[in-house]
């Protein structure tokens, strides 16, 4: 009997310690827009906030929303850095690469600029329901100094996901940053 008892003890303390050796997740990166090289037009210089965003959108976890709305962070994978962080990275990139502002910054760069970029993150997530990655940011295009806000718009993707795994979650979201990224550079330099 006391072979019994010990053989589940030893199995449960066998699957804690293999936890704690366990393999790290894969990371995963988002990419910006390619290099436009148009000459720049506008002369205007725009410092990029990072994004806000409910807690869960502050880590650097792959979110999954159930179709009841609860989230749950999708194992196996997480991103290159906090998801805020790597959004305003790869905004700055964007517009940088369109070629076509006259400078494009942190706050905290000491850069004098002329507009301010807020966003806030609504969504960045695998949606359940509809096998989708959904990414939906607000923007805010505040004049520097003033405070006052002379465009705002909603910028939102889908992409169908081919499987709920780390791998395919995080291409899809990447896909639909990519074509949120496109309005938003577009916008930000025509107004449209």
């Amino acid at each position: 009997m006391n072979r019994l008892v010990s053989f589940p003890a030893a199995l449960l303390l066998a699957a804690a310690l293999g936890g704690c050796g366990g393999s790290a997740p894969l990371t995963f990166d988002l990419a910006a827009l390619p290099v436009g090289g148009r000459p720049a037009v506008t002369g205007r210089a725009i410092v990029v906030a990072e994004p806000v965003g409910i807690q869960p959108f502050e880590a650097d976890r792959i979110i999954v929303r159930q179709a009841g709305g609860s989230l749950s962070f999708l194992g196996g994978g997480q991103w290159a850095d906090r998801l805020p962080r790597l959004i305003q990275t790869r905004m700055i990139q964007s517009l940088e690469n369109a070629g076509r502002l006259r400078s494009v910054s942190r706050p905290g760069d000491k850069v004098v600029a002329d507009y301010q970029l807020i966003s806030e993150i609504r969504a960045f997530d695998i949606q359940t329901a509809t096998g989708e990655a959904v990414v939906d940011l607000s923007v805010k295009l505040v004049a520097d100094g003033t405070g006052r806000v002379t465009a705002a718009r909603i910028f939102t993707a889908r992409v169908p996901v081919a499987s709920i795994d780390a791998g395919a979650g995080a291409q899809a979201l990447d896909r639909a940053l990519v074509t949120v990224l496109g309005d938003i550079v577009r916008w930000v330099n025509t107004g449209r």
